[in-house]
């Protein structure tokens, strides 16, 4: 109704909505909201927009105020009528306010402020409904909405039961200024009266609002009145009392109780985010932390800031002291809380950070992110993603600050290690930034020690193709390997990657600032040189190979001379494309792996000789001179079960393997053959070739 009609307007009006009612509510309740709590949440963020209007109103209109200077939203509880009350002391609304805002759903005056904010306009909408009102009729079967505005002398009531129509009336003023909602609660919905669920609901949601939030509290003291003397007390209905002794010259008294209504604060906490970092000191950042973490230590690093522009958010990041051992598991991940406006939305936004940043707790706040339908459902759009990538870029510059320092670097990397590494792994964008954070042991850094990939490029020899690194089981697996015995020789510098998830770094981090990732324990090696041989001694270390290929068939895909070992006999090394050995046993060690992968992903050995090691000089005589002696064979296999484990490979089958062992042990106690037990059945059986050759020899029985 236009405001320049008349004045004489009838007591009530009743209107339709201009919405299906009954569908959307149905909508509000069964979809909208998951959970009914959060119809406080939106109650309290109107009053928070309408005390905000009225406080920008004032800037501009010095009298605005006067009616009501005490800006504030106050919750009264009445069990008797089973009334729930939201007041403040906003902005309130006129009666064509009460039905253009309350009439229409999904009016989002907030949205319509930021619009209007934008364009320059007039900034009258902020303070007014929209969806997030008829939230209230998640737990309230009928609503009133007492609103008293300044534009207005009189106060106005709207009122529903959630129907397809709604009053709106005039009633005795008793607001000076703002808005006073009452819910008539449903039965199931009483719980709402007590204090407690009160303080808990102000807390989980609205513990930031920028205006005080008081709750009405009942509170019992005790008083000592001076006794009346009018005769035995003869009530049983009195409150008990308990006397006082006094001396004899003074009047006797009595404690009794009395019952008293108190408006309490909710919401002491402070947005200390909405401040200048050096405004904020290191005990009300470990305060801050401690409350919206749960966490009893204090937190190692924190990252407060503000980002403007087109978006405009703040954001206080905090790294712990020690990483939670629920960090990997997806369902606990409610580290990062979002608010609009202070206001709660969510602790479980996926795209607020990544997986691999899981352990960074903190807060964000925007003061323009838009909501669809209501603020449990954020929109997948544009915003979320900017947000997102500024948090991980504000990370990555906090744990880059922290890396300055040795000792407090150490600690965090000690417990986040693997979270950096996952980053590695996923984040292409922040790989190489990342890639600088990691640390690893080497084979010139003492067992306390770590490097990182910078420094160690900064060492490089003059000449070297990349970065080399070992990935293995423990450091003390590979500090030995053989791998690495002509690589000492040469003075190149080799990486020690003993993490599990090492190995999936590798898979996509194959370069570091252009120097090349480079596995020592896979074929390709170049190391610019070769074993000094003769001529002689060159083909019959070729003929061994061809030997121990034929012998060892299908279990290698070839045997090669090597050009990377100076004290061990062979090596096996894998393909360049294929899994390492200890992935292949990570793989193997997976619950849940997929069998079918390792057909074609598992490691392609290749078996490198020695020729210049005495046993592979030895074996080669003796395959020359009787290439017929199948102690040869017997000698190949045990090698090659030897050198399986020192490369890193487990056996397939061990029982054999002990076998042949126990075989070498009689040997060695020159015991007689007729003492060997005759159990050798699990041994592999012979070729039909081998089954034609004599088995005269003393290792021809161990098969």
């Amino acid at each position: 109704m236009d405001s320049t009609q008349t004045q004489e307007q009838p007591l009530q009006d009743t209107f339709a909505f201009s919405a299906d009612i009954a569908q959307l509510l149905s909508l509000i309740i069964n979809t909208f909201y998951s959970n009914k709590d959060v119809f406080l949440r939106e109650l309290i963020s109107n009053a928070s927009d309408a005390l905000d209007k009225i406080r920008y109103e004032a800037l501009t209109n010095s009298s605005a105020m006067d009616t009501e200077s005490d800006l504030k939203i106050s919750i009264f509880q009445d069990k008797g009528a089973s009334t729930l009350t939201i007041q403040d002391t906003g902005i309130g609304m006129t009666r064509d306010e009460l039905v253009a805002n309350l009439g229409t759903i999904a009016k989002s005056g907030t949205k319509a402020f930021m619009e209007a904010l934008q364009a320059g306009a007039d900034i009258s909408m902020i303070g007014q409904f929209g969806v997030g009102f008829y939230s209230a009729f998640l737990v309230a079967d009928r609503v009133e909405v007492h609103s008293k505005s300044n534009n207005d002398s009189h106060q106005y009531v709207w009122s529903s039961e959630a129907g397809g129509s709604f009053t709106v009336s005039k009633e005795p003023t008793t607001l000076t200024r703002g808005t006073s909602i009452v819910l008539h609660l449903k039965d199931d919905q009483t719980h709402l009266l007590e204090e407690q669920t009160i303080r808990s609901l102000v807390k989980t949601h609205s513990e930031f609002v920028g205006f005080p939030i008081y709750l009405q509290v009942q509170k019992t003291i005790e008083k000592e009145v001076e006794e009346e003397n009018d005769g035995d007390d003869d009530g049983d209905d009195k409150p008990k009392i308990e006397e006082v002794k006094d001396d004899d010259d003074e009047p006797k008294k009595k404690t009794v109780k009395e019952t008293t209504l108190e408006m309490e604060t909710l919401n002491t906490e402070k947005a200390i985010w909405t401040r200048k970092p050096e405004d904020v000191t290191d005990e009300e950042y470990e305060s801050f932390y401690k409350n919206i973490s749960g966490d009893w230590e204090k937190h190692l690093a924190v990252k407060h800031f503000a980002v403007e522009g087109q978006l405009e958010f703040r954001a206080i990041l905090f790294v712990p002291a020690r990483a939670p051992f629920e960090m990997f598991q997806k369902e606990k991940r409610k580290n990062m809380k979002l608010y609009v406006r202070r206001v709660f939305i969510t602790d479980e936004s996926e795209e607020l950070l990544p997986e691999w940043l899981s352990f960074v707790k903190g807060v964000v706040d925007s003061e323009d992110l838009p909501l669809n339908i209501s603020r449990e459902m954020l929109q997948q759009n544009r915003i979320m993603r900017v947000i997102q990538k500024n948090l991980v870029k504000k990370c990555i510059e906090l744990f880059k600050e922290m890396s300055e320092d040795e000792e407090t670097y150490k600690k965090f990397y000690d417990q986040f290690s693997k979270s950096l590494k996952l980053g590695v792994h996923e984040d292409s964008k922040n790989r190489d930034t990342l890639a600088s954070l990691l640390r690893f042991s080497s084979t010139t850094t003492s067992d306390d020690e770590t490097t990182s990939l910078t420094s160690y490029v900064q060492r490089m020899k003059e000449g070297q193709p990349g970065i080399y690194y070992i990935t293995g089981e423990s450091l003390k697996a590979v500090q030995n390997a053989p791998f690495l015995e002509r690589l000492k020789t040469k003075g190149y510098e080799v990486l020690f990657l003993v993490d599990p998830i090492d190995e999936y770094v590798v898979q996509t981090l194959t370069t570091f600032e252009e120097k090349k990732l480079i596995s020592v324990t896979k074929e390709g090696l170049d190391l610019g040189d070769n074993p000094d041989l003769d001529e002689d001694a060159k083909a019959d270390a070729e003929s061994l190979c061809g030997t121990m290929k034929a012998i060892l068939g299908d279990s290698v895909e070839k045997v090669v001379l090597s050009d990377r070992l100076e004290k061990s006999p062979c090596i096996l090394v894998t393909g360049s494309f294929g899994w390492s050995s200890n992935m292949e046993r990570i793989m193997k060690a997976q619950a849940l792996r997929d069998s079918s992968m390792s057909s074609y992903m598992s490691a392609k050995k290749t078996l490198e000789i020695n020729p210049t090691h005495r046993i592979i000089r030895a074996l080669s005589t003796k395959a020359k001179s009787d290439p017929s002696d199948s102690s040869v064979k017997d000698l190949v296999w045990l090698l090659y079960d030897v050198t399986l484990l020192n490369s890193g490979f487990t056996l397939e089958d061990p029982t054999t393997f002990s076998s042949r062992i126990h075989k070498l042990i009689s040997l060695g106690l020159s015991l007689e053959d007729d003492e060997e037990p005759d159990d050798l059945t699990d041994l592999p059986p012979l070729t039909e070739e081998e089954g034609n050759e004599s088995n005269d020899g003393t290792m021809e029985e161990v098969d």
